[in-house]
């Protein structure tokens, strides 16, 4: 029986996506393969993708679900590490996913992610770890075709956690997150009146006061304003 650690693709789809790319790339240099769907992008995405000697491959929008496993069958290897054009892997986390693919014991596994708001980490309001898996073997799982919010569905349930975070730069300032969310809610509405009048206070109270977002300052106040909005927005939009 062979015992030889599998190889490793590391997953992404862009689109405009110059911002931090060439950080991002730079972290998977550890990896035996970077594959890029990219969506026709107007910017360097691509001349950046090809200088650190990804796979560029391209494919009209599809939503986010259906785009991130069209990514993942164009892959070479079945271990797959999905990552996003915003997202760094840290230096202890590719050890530790190195560590991991020497014995996989599971089909899947949870990764932290540290957000930055606005040029800072943030640790409380619900928003860190904040586990999503990331790393899978791609025989036993895939992404559910979801337009937004998609995830992945692991087989048997056979998932585990791993220790050390990815750095996920969310938003720069509140304009951006202000412009993102507007979108993400319009993808993901569910018109429903109660809702859009009850559950925004909630998401604050839940974020500021019992997932303790007071204790990033001004920041956790912000954030959990903001994402209230969100919460409005999803539930409102569509009602009328």
């Amino acid at each position: 029986m062979s015992t030889s650690t599998p190889k490793l693709s590391v997953v992404l789809i862009t689109y405009n996506s110059e911002k931090y790319l060439a950080k991002v790339l730079s972290s998977c240099s550890f990896a035996d393969e970077i594959v890029i769907l990219d969506s026709f992008s107007k910017d360097s995405t691509l001349e950046i993708a090809r200088k650190f000697g990804a796979k560029v491959f391209q494919k009209e929008w599809m939503g986010f679900g259906r785009q991130k496993g069209e990514a993942v069958k164009l892959a070479s290897n079945d271990w797959i590490f999905s990552l996003d054009s915003d997202e760094v892997i840290t230096k202890e986390l590719a050890e530790e996913i190195g560590e991991v693919l020497k014995r996989p014991r599971f089909y899947a596994y949870f990764v932290p992610r540290l957000n930055y708001f606005f040029g800072k980490p943030v640790r409380y309001g619900g928003l860190y770890p904040d586990f999503t898996v990331r790393l899978f073997n791609r025989n036993y799982a895939g992404f559910s075709a979801d337009e937004v919010h998609e995830k992945v569905v692991v087989k048997e349930n056979k998932i585990s956690y791993l220790k050390n975070h990815m750095l996920h730069f969310a938003y720069e300032n509140v304009e951006e997150f202000v412009a993102k969310q507007n979108r993400y809610s319009s993808l993901n509405a569910k018109p429903n009146k109660i809702k859009a009048i009850f559950n925004p206070s909630w998401t604050f109270f839940r974020m500021f006061f019992l997932k303790f977002g007071f204790l990033d300052g001004w920041r956790g106040f912000v954030i959990a304003k903001l994402y209230s909005q969100y919460t409005f927005w999803k539930y409102a939009k569509k009602s009328f």
